[in-house]
């Protein structure tokens, strides 16, 4: 099972989310833990090709996969969430 891992932009964008949102991204890194069996991951192009997202409504989790580790780099609502 790989480990699953936050940089530190990710993990305060994580803490900085609604609690109801927070609880829904808590069962993506949950199931995130099960890679690579992960129903709707997507694989990323262009610029971001190698990284994976995962979506739950407006929200979306961006990770990669760094040997046996799940690094899990941006949380955040969808506006904007791929430009930066």
């Amino acid at each position: 099972m790989p480990i699953v891992t936050f940089t530190e932009d990710a993990a305060a964008a994580l803490a900085s989310l609604p609690k109801p949102i927070k609880a829904r991204v808590a069962e993506m890194i949950v199931r995130l833990a099960k890679w690579p069996q992960v129903s709707g991951a997507k694989a990323l192009s262009g610029k971001l090709a190698g990284h994976y997202r995962l979506r739950t409504g407006d929200y979306r989790l961006q990770f990669r996969i760094i040997g046996k580790a799940v690094v899990i780099e941006q949380v955040g609502h969808r506006d904007g969430f791929y430009e930066g």
